[in-house]
């Protein structure tokens, strides 16, 4: 099978262009003329040519195959001026451009750094682009601009729950997303348990959400790709930003090691809500300690006109006390070096080292002490190539392999003098493989196709112990693997393909189709993550997680590309799907694998996308429709029912006002139905104890959720060298109680009877921050 995919990749490329061989190739890199910043997504287009062009990608490297002749080329990125360059190709020809950043204000809604018909004429579906500028005036808790909760704006991406930062995506779970820093996956995306993401906006350049069209140089994950990268540093000047807030603050520095040829960015945040405590009367909160920190580090070197490196680091940790008897920190560190090679104008090849940690402990000091640790480490090295074979074909292609250290928990008890051997959950360690190779082909003005396998594979290896179990779960065989033994392997292809068809220069019809294997799995009862939810590895008892996505869409501009508009349906199908039993013990269990039952699942939805990119009053509706549901043998009786975020209804809407060109107003408001949730339908009494009955998972639904919440951004001060400005906002304006959970209890004066109590967690939150640049 792979062999014949192989062979329509060569005929398709490398056959057609013998007919007709284009002679010379345009290529080089786009970046901003001010700091030196590559630019994502720029436009490069023939304008002799209709729907001839390029596209810059994540380096700011583009390539374009041409006839010799005399062209006429423009270049193109929003919030830039269009450069318009004349050129006489007779020859392969390096062309690197810097943009000037235009004079008007750049639109805080465009959430697509692309030319302004982009959407219509991309083969790509389902893609939310961000950079940190667009989203700084739309209010969010805290006040603190965060891409996370922007992104649950849109349309087919929800909210894990109040304030938090995790989200899902066309039906799937928390952890079937990959997110991506600098390409390092990041296990926990939280700080202060939900309520900030580890991504500073100050430290970020750009932000990609896959949720439609996967490309094939992705996999993983399950249901989605959130790609970010960090800010290259300024190549020109040495510049500082930073935002004063009244819950956190954060200062980035950047600038030039060697003007035009190496810069640096270094970025850090604190919250000092800590600090507050000790003001308190009571002496138990002035001894107890809650805060986060997190550091952004970037350097780049160009060592010739062919080569360019990069590094960088993430490290953050959030730290929980109180008083001297619990203590509890989480956080992540990782690492990327990357080396950026030319071959020739037509191939680009990017290697990367990738290192990623994500590790929490856990210690109660009491009588005795107890310490417990937990951790997953990834070393990935991976190879990407992009061959620019002609006008109509780009193929990209490459591989990377992952080596997986698990340990899901480790505890250690100190009574004293005395000293007990630490219990361990056995260690896991596997090595995840993946081999791709796909085409973006144009075989007409009107249809665009993309289409590409990916060959992914997770080997479990030695030294570890794994298991096997009877039908009841209990305890078989304990099975003992070497170092470095092989031991289970599993995985298969992933097609990915997808169209597009222009019906006019106006609207076009998109589909899509992918298939996606999750071999990690993230076990937690709670509705939202927390730091201390469990990554399993798949095994002999665990199999990858597969998904099957349909997509259809309709895409249409308006009045000039002045409004956007999308229609997209979708169906998606989960195979290998994870729950627990009821009861299960989940916690520092090395047998937790007989805990599981494993079963299928599918959601199904249509989404709509309303956006105005210009004029004083811009900004987006997003409405989603969509159902999502699990099936279990061993759960309600094997009858299908609905997963705990299933939500039928999703609406946001987002508007931003520029009352004048130094005030600007925005308002968001948000509704969705209330999530699927296991409420007791009777109760019993054991012992005098009142227990409750259970009689179906998630057969209750919880309070629909609605909010307002408002922000104006003050811009105070711009000179050449100088921007200030203040930021308030309001989150919550009404001040609705939304059910953060239910609880059932016994009523105080009536013990007989039982009364459910809604618990909500924020009112109206008030937010003020200052920023500024110079």
């Amino acid at each position: 099978m792979l062999r014949k995919i192989i062979i329509f990749f060569w005929f398709t490329n490398f056959l057609s262009p013998l007919v007709a061989q284009p002679k010379y190739v345009l290529s080089g890199n786009v970046s901003d003329e001010q700091t030196g910043e590559s630019l994502i997504g720029a436009t490069v287009l023939v304008e002799s040519l209709r729907g001839t062009g390029a596209v810059s990608n994540n380096y700011g490297f583009y390539s374009l195959s041409l006839p010799e002749g005399e062209y006429t080329i423009l270049f193109q990125f929003v919030g830039y001026k269009t450069k318009v360059i004349p050129i006489k190709l007779d020859a392969h020809r390096k062309l690197d451009i810097e943009l000037e950043g235009a004079s008007f204000e750049l639109s805080h809604v465009e959430v697509k750094s692309q030319r302004a018909d982009r959407n219509i004429t991309s083969v790509n579906m389902g893609n939310i682009q961000m950079i940190p500028e667009q989203i700084e005036s739309i209010p969010v808790i805290f006040g603190e601009p965060d891409v996370l909760k922007t992104i649950q704006l849109t349309p087919g991406v929800k909210p894990a729950g109040e304030g938090n930062s995790g989200f899902h995506v066309r039906g799937g779970g928390i952890d079937q997303n990959l997110i991506l820093l600098d390409e390092a996956p990041v296990y926990s995306t939280s700080h202060l348990l939900g309520f900030f993401s580890v991504f500073n906006s100050d430290a970020l350049k750009n932000a990609n959400l896959l949720k439609g069209s996967v490309p094939a140089e992705f996999g993983g994950r399950a249901s989605s790709v959130l790609d970010i990268q960090m800010k290259e540093g300024n190549l020109k000047e040495y510049g500082v930003s930073g935002n004063l807030g009244l819950i956190s603050s954060n200062l980035t520095v950047e600038g030039p090691l060697a003007k035009d040829k190496s810069s640096f960015m270094l970025s850090g945040r604190r919250t000092y809500a800590d600090l507050f405590l000790n003001f308190s009367k009571d002496d138990d909160i002035r001894d107890t300690y809650l805060y986060f920190y997190d550091l952004n580090l970037k350097t780049n070197y160009k060592l010739n006109k062919r080569n360019r490196i990069y590094l960088s680091g993430y490290l953050g940790r959030d730290d929980f006390g109180y008083k001297n008897e619990f203590g509890f920190d989480w956080g992540s560190l990782t690492g990327t070096l990357r080396w950026n090679h030319i071959f020739s104008e037509r191939l680009f090849s990017n290697t990367s080292l990738i290192f990623s940690n994500y590790s929490y402990n856990i210690s109660v000091r009491r009588d005795f002490d107890v310490a417990i640790r937990s951790e997953i480490k990834d070393l990935n090295l991976k190879q990407d190539f992009s061959f620019y074979a002609n006008a109509s074909n780009t193929l990209k292609f490459g591989a990377n392999v992952v080596s997986h250290t698990i340990l899901p928990g480790e505890a250690t008890v100190n009574e004293g003098a005395v000293f007990i051997p630490p219990e361990n959950i056995s260690r896991r360690n596997a090595l995840e493989w993946a081999a791709y190779i796909s085409n973006s082909q144009k075989l007409s003005h009107k249809l665009r196709l993309y289409y590409g396998v990916r060959l992914a594979l997770f080997s479990n290896i030695g030294p570890g112990e794994f298991y096997t179990f009877d039908e009841n779960g209990e305890l078989v065989e304990t099975i003992e693997v070497e170092n470095r033994e092989f031991f289970k392997t599993q995985g298969g292809l992933e097609p990915r393909i997808s169209a597009n068809f222009l019906i006019n220069d106006q609207s076009s019809l998109k589909a899509s189709y992918n298939r996606m294997h999750q071999f990690l799995h993230l076990l937690t009862n709670t509705t939202t993550t927390t730091p201390t939810d469990l990554w399993l590895p798949s095994s002999n008892n665990v199999k990858p997680q597969i998904s099957d996505q349909v997509s259809l869409g309709y895409f249409r501009n308006f009045s000039n590309n002045t409004f956007e508009s999308s229609l997209e349906v979708y169906y998606k199908d989960f195979k290998n799907q994870i729950d627990y039993k009821n009861g299960a013990d989940l916690i520092f269990n090395s047998t937790v694998e007989s805990e599981l039952v494993f079963g299928r699942g599918w959601a199904y939805g249509a989404e709509l996308m309303v956006r105005r990119n210009v004029g004083r009053l811009h900004g987006w509706l997003s409405y989603t429709w969509s159902k999502t549901m699990r099936q279990f043998d061993e759960i309600s009786n094997g009858k299908p029912f609905p997963a705990r975020h299933d939500r039928t209804h999703d609406v946001s809407l987002v508007t931003m006002y520029d009352i004048t060109p130094k005030l600007k107003l925005s308002a968001t408001w948000v509704f969705y139905t209330g999530n699927a949730v296991t409420f007791p339908s009777g109760k019993y009494e054991i012992d005098g104890k009142t227990i409750g009955y259970y009689t179906e998972r998630n057969g209750y639904r919880m309070p629909d959720y609605h909010r307002l919440d408002l922000g104006l951004v003050w811009l105070r001060k711009k000179t050449d060298k100088f921007e200030s400005s203040w930021c308030f906002s309001v989150y919550n304006a009404y001040a609705r109680e939304n059910a953060y959970f239910i609880d059932f209890r016994t009523k105080e004066d009536n013990p007989g009877e039982t009364e459910a109590v809604q618990v909500s967690l924020f009112k109206a939150i008030p937010s003020v921050s200052y920023r500024f640049k110079f």
